[in-house]
């Protein structure tokens, strides 16, 4: 999955009245965004590509009614659409309460595990080559589930870093949350992980040393 890129700053207000429309519908042309928000379809356009180049809304061709001139059509990306709040964080530390309550701590742990059993089986099959290859491939799969991930290499020593926690609320509660994950990159990694800061106890992101 390709890393989202920052939106730029001018025009944010209406690349987010485009964002909102789109996410009201399926899909949309450039025509369309144009003419609901009374703007120039060329301005329309130029929205729609820096907001498609930021990972956050898709286009594919269409041809209306199988005939006439194709046109692009836009949706949202998933990272599109974690652009609007949602309440499953609430939801999960609610569900995770009554397991805990009703089987014991132990009971969050093995429902994460197999969280991380089911992400170390579809992602191995991801994942080949040495450590910076396949640092590269997790640092992809984070940023496409919102963890805005990098990896760099400090002394020969490789750190990925995550500048934003998807489950923060989550973890807050259940420190077996990140417990999980850094199993899941030792797993993935095939090499020792020690996490060295996380978003959950204060830190501005979590840190990984890899090897």
């Amino acid at each position: 999955m390709t890393r989202a890129a920052p939106l730029p700053q001018q025009g944010d207000r209406t690349k987010t009245r485009v964002l909102t429309l789109l996410k009201g519908q399926e899909c949309s042309t450039a025509g369309h965004v144009a003419q609901a928000l009374q703007i120039s379809v060329p301005a329309a356009r130029k929205h729609l590509l820096d907001l498609e180049e930021a990972g956050l809304i898709e286009s594919t061709t269409h041809k209306p009614g199988g005939r006439g001139r194709p046109q692009l059509v836009y949706r949202l990306t998933e990272s599109g659409e974690a652009r609007f709040p949602k309440s499953y964080a609430t939801l999960c530390v609610d569900v995770l309460a009554h397991v805990e309550s009703l089987f014991g701590s132990g009971a969050v742990l093995k429902v994460m595990d197999a969280r991380r059993a089911q992400f170390a089986e579809r992602l191995a099959q991801q994942m080949h080559g040495n450590t910076a290859e396949r640092v590269e491939q997790l640092v992809a799969f984070l940023n496409g589930a919102g963890y805005d991930a990098r990896a760099y290499q400090e002394r020969g020593v490789w750190y990925l870093e995550q500048g934003n926690c998807p489950g923060l609320e989550v973890a807050k509660k259940y420190d077996q949350l990140c417990h999980s994950e850094l199993e899941l990159y030792r797993e993935l990694l095939a090499v020792p992980v020690r996490r060295e800061t996380r978003i959950a106890c204060g830190a501005p992101s979590c840190r990984y040393r890899i090897g």
